[in-house]
């Protein structure tokens, strides 16, 4: 019998709320009129405020809690699914799928939002079929070891890819695009970017929801999982399709935004322990305040912003040492 369920669940309220605060104060914090929290009571009188929160902040603020909720989710997927706790959304050619299609995009094609965004979907996603596809043709080891070795392999074809695009690239017009994409960040994203990607986002994490409590069983060998009614391959392979379609979109926009999804899994179970039940909305909600908190930051520290995937990867390796240090890293129960 599942004891800690019902504290678990409070856990998940708390953390929920913790979001919603984290939230609010985000839309007010910035650099305007000056460094610290906007008095909300000044929007009615200041239309360059209102427009500000609006218009600029309050889609930042919704994507940047997507793409902490996709990121992370997508990561205890892959965690739970490949029974490792080191690899992440972009583990299976996703995010150098996606960099991939920006860069090509921004070099032969054009360096509109919208045309990159869907050029970088589309690879990210091609990515994860490639993985597949070469999976299924190797004749050795199981399908585990087989997936985690072909997105080894898949990852790197693309990242030499973008290599070859930065090196052809032009270097005053088109190069520092390049660079500036896969640095990460939200600084362009408007209404209109984030109802691009949320309907392929909404309906990813229903269905990673609805059915989280399979993970549980999925991460036990494939003999067990089909004596317990699930058909393994099939349903690891929905889990993922699910996981890197909601990753694409959300990194379509973002650029490479590293280590969100491979952190706040440890940290979910940690606080709400294996249970995926628990676990996998846990690490949804801790990804987005994460996430949320760096965009913040990210925003305020310096006149000039700090690209995103820069500051989260510079916390995000912190809080990993530290994690290591202090104890063993495991998914098993």
């Amino acid at each position: 019998m599942n004891t800690g369920g019902g504290k678990d669940s409070w856990k998940l309220i708390v953390s929920f709320s913790v979001l919603v605060i984290v939230s609010i104060l985000a839309l007010f914090a910035g650099r305007y009129p000056r460094v610290g929290i906007l008095d909300p009571f000044t929007l009615s009188s200041d239309p360059i405020a209102h427009s500000l929160v609006f218009n600029l902040r309050f889609p930042r603020v919704l994507t940047a809690v997507l793409l902490g909720v996709v990121l992370s989710g997508a990561g205890m997927v892959f965690q739970m699914i490949f029974s490792n706790p080191l690899v992440e959304p972009g583990f299976l050619g996703v995010s150098q799928g996606a960099a991939f299609g920006a860069a090509f995009s921004i070099v032969f094609i054009s360096a509109s939002a919208w045309v990159i965004q869907s050029t970088a979907a589309v690879s990210a996603i091609a990515g994860l079929f490639i993985s597949y596809i070469i999976a299924k043709k190797v004749q050795f080891g199981g399908w585990v070891l087989r997936l985690i070795l072909s997105g080894i392999a898949v990852s790197a074809l693309f990242s030499a890819g973008v290599g070859i695009l930065k090196y052809t690239a032009d270097p005053m017009k088109d190069l520092p695009e390049i660079t500036f994409w896969m640095l990460g960040g939200l600084w362009s994203i408007t209404w209109s970017g984030f109802f691009t990607i949320l309907p392929a986002v909404s309906v990813s994490i229903s269905i990673l929801l609805f059915m989280r409590w399979r993970l549980n069983i999925l991460s036990l060998n494939d003999e067990t999982a089909f004596s317990l009614g699930l058909a393994p391959e099939r349903e690891r392979l929905l889990f993922l399709l699910t996981a890197t379609a909601a990753t694409a979109a959300v990194v379509s926009v973002s650029g490479i935004v590293s280590w969100v999804g491979l952190i706040i899994p440890h940290i979910s179970r940690r606080v709400f322990r294996t249970d995926t039940r628990y676990s996998l909305p846990g690490s949804m909600i801790l990804g987005g305040i994460f996430t949320l908190l760096c965009d913040t930051f990210a925003r305020m520290l310096f006149p000039g912003e700090i690209p995103l995937g820069i500051f989260t990867s510079f916390l995000g390796s912190g809080i990993f040492i530290l994690l290591l240090m202090s104890r063993n890293i495991k998914v098993e129960k």
